[in-house]
């Protein structure tokens, strides 16, 4: 099996990618493809124990242990005064009568219902999902050894690739977790002849990288526009 590329060992200086403007190309002379890509090779999708690495949300976690510790500890100061024959804290007397005269359907009833709602909802969003979307799980080809590679990375190593198509004068690759859309520019063959090629190409590129999901490949080649 054929390692995965590392970018940040590669001695090979990387291609400058200029941004590809709609008023530099033709817009009608163009090749797409990737309706129905199937990485190869090894591009079979292994999701037995490779899912996604989960994000420790620190601050999240943080900050609400902070606000939930603050607002119990003053309540319970509070509760502790009372007790003792002390008058309950100003803030509770005026939160107990505002609660008390105002009706449910009082708009900033229905607005503080809401807020609470949205920050429910967030946090457990939060605590569901694993997080860490830049970051794509690796094949586990041993037993209790977990790898990841950057999205930044994948692409460069894609990018690197396709410049190296005949024909090819710039490329820009977006990569996400289910799908790599690679946008070429061609200034000379032609662009069906360069999108085959670049077809081939990043299919074995994305093969090589090791991934447990394997994203599927949109390419799309246009032709350069003529100066002058």
């Amino acid at each position: 099996m054929t390692e995965p590329q590392n970018p940040e060992h590669s001695t090979q200086r990387l291609p400058t990618v200029q941004p590809v403007e709609h008023g530099d190309v033709l817009a009608l002379d163009q090749s797409a493809s990737g309706a129905s890509y199937e990485p190869v090779p090894g591009g079979e999708r292994d999701e037995g124990g490779a899912g996604r690495f989960w994000s420790a949300r620190r601050i999240p976690a943080g900050v609400l242990a902070l606000v939930v510790l603050g607002g119990c500890g003053l309540l319970l100061y509070d509760v502790a005064a009372v007790r003792a024959g002390h008058p309950a804290m100003q803030w509770r007397r005026s939160l107990a009568d505002e609660l008390a005269r105002r009706p449910l359907d009082d708009v900033w009833v229905l607005t503080g219902a809401a807020v609470a709602a949205a920050l429910g909802l967030w946090l457990i969003a939060l605590a569901l999902t694993p997080g860490l979307r830049a970051l794509l799980p690796m094949r586990r080809d041993r037993p209790g050894v977990r790898a990841g590679l950057d999205r930044t990375a994948a692409a460069t190593v894609l990018r690197d690739r396709a410049v190296e198509v005949s024909g090819v004068q710039s490329v820009r690759v977006r990569m996400k977790r289910h799908k790599a859309k690679v946008r070429a520019l061609s200034h000379f063959r032609e662009l069906d002849d360069v999108r085959a090629d670049l077809d081939t190409a990043l299919s074995r590129g994305i093969g090589e990288l090791g991934l447990a999901r394997p994203p599927r490949l949109s390419v799309h080649v246009r032709r350069s526009a003529k100066k002058g």
